[in-house]
């Protein structure tokens, strides 16, 4: 059987730009595979009554998440920049995720689109930095015309209704079989997870 992680993320989300940094890294060295599955919080935010992030929601919270994610991209070596606005709008990024076949493509430019929104403070709904996150992958600009597919629009509505079905509530998670594991600080204990099996 293959040993493999599933890594649920949300482009809006901070902490998912931590573990999208570090995941394949951490993964390869105990034999574990990454499954990159993009989804939206919106909807999952939305059947919670939310309207907005949690970290907008709540001031304090906000503050000490931005606090946290300075201290821990410094730890790692990683350049951070607040996105404005935040949350930024990943609808077409987690499309094209899901237009892109090749494993090794698909992780290269949610890398690339993570480091625009998280390193260099770019739109990410902007299609010019998207076009350059498709570069960066070894992918052509033309890509972007699979945003409107109505077949890749539909698949983003099922990943997000499969993750709520999941039980997913926040960004990342990491799925190991049907065991969640919530939040970048639980990253290694789901690849350690995957291993043993």
């Amino acid at each position: 059987m293959q040993r493999s992680i599933q890594f649920w993320f949300e482009f809006a989300s901070t902490y998912s730009y931590l573990s999208a940094m570090r995941i394949e890294e951490a993964a390869t060295r105990q034999g574990v595979s990454v499954e990159w599955q993009p989804f939206l919080l919106g909807p999952i935010f939305a059947a919670q009554g939310w309207d907005n992030s949690p970290f907008n929601l709540y001031p304090a919270k906000g503050l000490y998440m931005w606090r946290d994610m300075e201290r821990l991209t410094a730890q790692r070596g990683l350049p951070f920049v607040r996105p404005d606005p935040f949350p930024q709008n990943g609808l077409k990024a987690a499309r094209l995720t899901l237009a892109i076949e090749d494993q090794g493509q698909k992780a290269a430019f949610v890398r690339a689109v993570y480091s625009a929104e998280f390193a260099q403070g770019q739109n990410i709904a902007d299609e010019a930095v998207l076009a350059g996150c498709l570069s960066s992958a070894g992918l052509a600009a033309d890509l972007l015309s699979q945003t409107q597919n109505p077949a890749i629009k539909a698949a983003l509505i099922a990943q997000t209704k499969t993750a709520q079905a999941k039980g997913l509530f926040g960004a990342p998670s990491f799925l190991v079989g049907d065991e969640l594991f919530w939040g970048d600080d639980r990253l290694d204990d789901a690849i350690s997870s995957a291993a043993e099996i």
